[in-house]
């Protein structure tokens, strides 16, 4: 190959990565989640994979916002079909607009990143579009603020949702929806105390938030920053996990005791069951049912790390006549499949991938879960429904239907239906509550914590 060859084939710097995060985009854009888009990339090379992360994130986090500021710098809108070239684009204008990268390299290699992405005719059109930001900004900044969707980076039935279900804070839900999340730690109580793991975190030099780790869940540490989590003391030996404070709110729900058998329901990806089996390692037996066999096969490498035991079924928490054995529980976990509206910050394509009705599909689906799961629940035991949603429909109305439809299903005394705002303590957004199964007269919902 000549010289000349060589350098027309020759991949400048940093654009594999800008390319990389405009396919991840694009994947997202047709229906895919992000995690499976990144997962299903080319290797590339551990700084340039990061950056790839952080732009395929960010352009989703931002993307109602980016995707405006796209449509003023055009001169007319793109084909329908050059959705690689569209996500590229915003790419390039959040490099510009939200994060640390100086302006002449970002432009530079984002316009390389065309001839990646198999669009070498448009370098001129994304190099135009990125200069114009650079001269409008102030203006575009100016004209954003009467755009909901671009100045709050929220498709606009999102916004009016937050809105009806917090009217006091929907403001600061959207901002926390904005915003990277933090890094929770979940200690093996089996294994070693918090206070124990705390100092092994101090002996390696990192750094923790003090104040929320004493207000959560007694295993939960926050970690100042976030950081790869092989690197974390004793990860190998199976002593901490990476889960959200506001998940870790199940195991004390539960109220578990030695010798209990316990159904996780829904049970993937088993951050839950772990805990589960770390807070009560005395338990009769936890069965855990998930019904995609991938996320079980997934599960049972976390597991195994971690040195816990359960039975894991492959099968549909809905039909259990298909799997369950007729020996019931004293506990079961529902951890509903729901809209997710509580966990935008950990997973920004929600906001791509949701519309309005996939809440009424959620709920359908949570009646049917709840129905299904309540005659497997020993008399005296007790069901924990969670979700990491915000919507009432999904929540409160999904227990306040049990409740009517089930004589014998009282809320627990001890643990009232609690709902954690996302970015509140610094948590992702859960709702939990304690149904009892007794017989007794029925009691409705009177609202949850806000």
């Amino acid at each position: 190959m000549s010289d000349v060859a060589r350098r027309a084939h020759r991949v400048p710097a940093g654009a594999a990565p800008r390319a990389a995060a405009a396919r991840a985009v694009a994947r997202v854009i047709r229906g895919a989640t992000l995690d499976d888009a990144l997962g299903d990339l080319p290797a590339l090379p551990e700084r340039d994979a990061s950056l790839a992360r952080s732009l395929a994130y960010g352009a989703c986090r931002w993307h109602h916002r980016l995707d405006w500021q796209v449509s003023q710098l055009l001169d007319r809108p793109l084909p329908a079909r050059e959705v690689e070239l569209g996500a590229l684009l915003r790419i390039g204008l959040l490099q510009l607009d939200a994060m640390r990268v100086p302006d002449h390299a970002a432009v530079s290699a984002t316009v390389d990143a065309a001839r990646l992405i198999g669009a070498p005719r448009a370098k001129g059109l994304v190099n135009a579009v990125l200069r114009r930001f650079q001269r409008e900004r102030d203006r575009l900044e100016a004209a954003m603020a009467d755009v909901p969707e671009a100045s709050f980076s929220h498709p606009a039935w999102l916004i009016d949702t937050i809105r009806r279900e917090r009217p006091d804070d929907w403001r600061a839900v959207l901002d926390a929806n904005n915003s990277p999340p933090p890094m929770w730690l979940r200690v093996n109580l089996s294994r070693v105390s918090r206070e124990r793991y705390l100092e092994r975190l101090e002996a390696e030099g990192i750094a923790v938030d003090r104040a929320a780790t004493a207000d959560a869940p007694r295993g939960a540490i926050l970690l100042a920053e976030p950081m790869p989590m092989t690197r974390l003391p004793g990860w190998e030996d199976g002593d901490v996990s990476v889960q959200d404070a506001g998940a870790q709110g199940a195991a004390e729900r539960l109220a578990l005791a030695p010798g209990l058998r316990v159904l996780d329901a829904c049970a993937a990806p088993g951050g839950k069951t772990a805990q589960i089996l770390e807070e009560c390692p005395g338990l009769g037996e936890l069965v855990a049912v998930e019904r995609d066999a991938s996320r079980l096969e997934t599960m049972r490498a976390m597991l195994a790390r971690l040195r816990l035991r359960a039975t894991l079924v492959h099968g549909d928490a809905s039909t259990p006549a298909e799997w369950w054995d007729g020996e019931p529980f004293d506990r079961i976990l529902l951890d509903a499949p729901c809209s997710a509206l509580g966990v935008i910050r950990r997973h920004p394509d929600i906001k791509l991938r949701r519309t309005a009705t996939d809440i009424e599909r959620a709920a359908e689906l949570q009646s049917r879960l709840m129905d299904a799961l309540w005659p497997l629940l020993r008399p005296g035991g007790r069901l924990v429904y969670v979700t990491c949603t915000l919507v009432r429909r999904e929540n409160d109305a999904q227990v306040e239907r049990l409740l009517d439809t089930a004589s014998d299903a009282v809320l627990a005394a001890d643990f009232p239906p609690f709902q954690v705002r996302p970015g509140e303590a610094d948590r992702d957004g859960f709702y939990y509550a304690c149904i009892d199964k007794q017989q007794a007269h029925v009691t409705r919902v009177s609202g949850s914590h806000h």
